[in-house]
């Protein structure tokens, strides 16, 4: 539920234009949700916000013909939300970050953008996983 709120919020950054804290301040207002989720979907969408640069940068090097403009918004934001996951080191394993992303992408958006969605990250997940053997010399 807290990804799907963090989507929400991120949506409405990417094509309402509103403020951050616009957006924290509404988005709460109108949707009641245990303290807990709050508190989760506020650390993905703050976070994925600090490092949006970083976040894109990772996604573009990872799609083929496709700039982030040309993608739907759900799909961006889907992507973005799970790159953040991946690169922060988090509580989740990245196979538990895509299962997610694949059904938020399925709830929000289309069977076919799961299965875009699903390329994309798995690339991504490849690619930090050889970096990190890379970087430590064993798998995490």
């Amino acid at each position: 539920m807290a990804r799907e709120c963090a989507l929400q919020m991120l949506y409405e950054l990417d094509v309402g234009k509103h403020s951050r804290e616009e957006i924290l301040r509404t988005y709460w207002q109108m949707n009641e949700h245990p303290r807990k989720v709050q508190e989760f979907a506020e650390e993905l969408f703050k976070g994925t916000v600090q490092r949006l640069e970083e976040i894109d940068s990772v996604i573009q090097r990872h799609t083929r013909n496709w700039r982030l403009g040309r993608m739907a918004a759900v799909d961006r934001n889907v992507l973005r939300l799970a790159v953040f996951e991946f690169l922060s080191g988090g509580r989740t394993p990245d196979t538990v970050v895509i299962n997610e992303a694949l059904e938020i992408a399925r709830k929000f958006s289309t069977n076919e953008s799961a299965q875009f969605v699903n390329g994309i990250l798995d690339s991504i997940k490849n690619d930090l996983i050889t970096k990190r053997r890379g970087s430590n010399g064993k798998p995490d």
